[in-house]
């Protein structure tokens, strides 16, 4: 199934044009509200990692790995029969949302509105790109190998 979107105006004009393809990986990336650096408080990372993974979240895709920074998600994302990228990404952000707002206390937005998503071609690399996705916390200086950072996975573990 292919659904396609061409109308709107301020983010919905981002979105003119994007296709949702079932069976696609995307890299999907989306920041936080203002970029602030929501995550880097622990205990909030992990309310948001269980929440990012939550099955109800993926009755339909699939999570193949994914990176929660201080400020933004990286995910790569399989996309399901009946699904599409939008709705995903909001199952995934008002669900995320909603428990940081319930076990952190969090009064604010969480996320930014918009989020940036990559199509995968069938020459790019997958775990090439999972690996990317994933030494996000090495390149930004957060630790020094990627296992030493707790908030990230990949269904090639």
């Amino acid at each position: 199934m292919k659904i396609t979107r061409s109308s709107g105006h301020g983010h919905a004009a981002l979105r003119r044009g994007r296709t949702s393809t079932a069976g696609q990986i995307y890299l999907v990336t989306f920041t936080t509200h203002n970029r602030s650096r929501l995550f880097a408080d622990p205990a909030r990372a992990m309310t948001a990692a269980r929440a990012l993974v939550d099955p109800r979240c993926w009755t339909r895709s699939h999570l193949l790995a994914w990176v929660l920074m201080p400020d933004h998600w990286h995910g790569l994302v399989a996309l399901g029969e009946d699904d599409a990228l939008p709705g995903l990404i909001r199952r995934i952000k008002t669900s995320t949302a909603r428990c940081v707002r319930r076990d952190q206390r969090h009064a604010g937005p969480v996320w930014a509105r918009a989020y940036h998503d990559h199509a995968l071609r069938k020459e790019e690399d997958l775990l090439g790109a999972a690996r990317y996705l994933v030494m996000n916390p090495v390149r930004a200086g957060l630790v020094r190998r990627c296992g030493s950072y707790p908030y990230w996975d990949a269904v090639w573990l």
